[in-house]
């Protein structure tokens, strides 16, 4: 709960007088659940209308986003290039890949869980003039959105890949 201090005790107190009620946790962990899927879905499907793709899931508060194509270089270097455009020119708060051990250049973690509706339209608005300016403009909408790869990973393939992008202790032992 708490990053940088104690709980304080009446914080502590209040929750668990909520987490003690049965009937408002079972109410409040649905209606969670039922939010977190619909912002899931709606970031889902504004990436895949505006050329970007992501991995599939079905559970968690971010998705991993490819967005190597609007890289200048295919490199960490052109990575947090296009981090520090989608930060301070967007206004968009995502995290680079490499920031997360990822090996594999241009993949963006972004967390959809702490946004309402209208938030993120806002979000998938500033995303598109971005794409759009990048990419030369709306004319090419269509195509690209034909060009998102659509992505259907097995659980043991999705475990490979996610292995494949995180580096290993040896690696980490390495970067010391």
């Amino acid at each position: 709960m708490s990053s940088f201090g104690l709980v304080s005790s009446q914080t502590q107190y209040l929750l668990a007088a909520l987490l003690g009620d049965r009937d408002f946790t079972r109410s409040y962990v649905a209606e969670n659940k039922r939010r977190i899927k619909e912002r899931h879905d709606q970031l889902v499907d504004g990436l895949r209308e505006i050329g970007i793709g992501c991995l599939p899931s079905n559970a968690g508060l971010f998705c991993w986003v490819d967005m190597s194509h609007l890289m200048r270089s295919r490199s960490f270097a052109g990575e947090m290039e296009l981090w520090k455009k989608v930060v301070f020119e967007v206004g968009l708060n995502i995290s680079p890949g490499s920031s997360c051990h990822c090996r594999e250049p241009g993949w963006f973690r972004v967390c959809f869980a702490n946004m309402s509706a209208k938030t993120l339209d806002v979000a998938m608005q500033r995303l598109r003039s971005f794409v759009d300016s990048a990419t030369g403009g709306g004319d090419n909408a269509a195509l690209r959105r034909a060009a998102v790869p659509v992505r259907s990973v097995s659980c043991p393939l999705a475990i490979k890949w996610a292995l494949r992008l995180t580096p290993s202790i040896a690696d980490r032992k390495a970067e010391r």
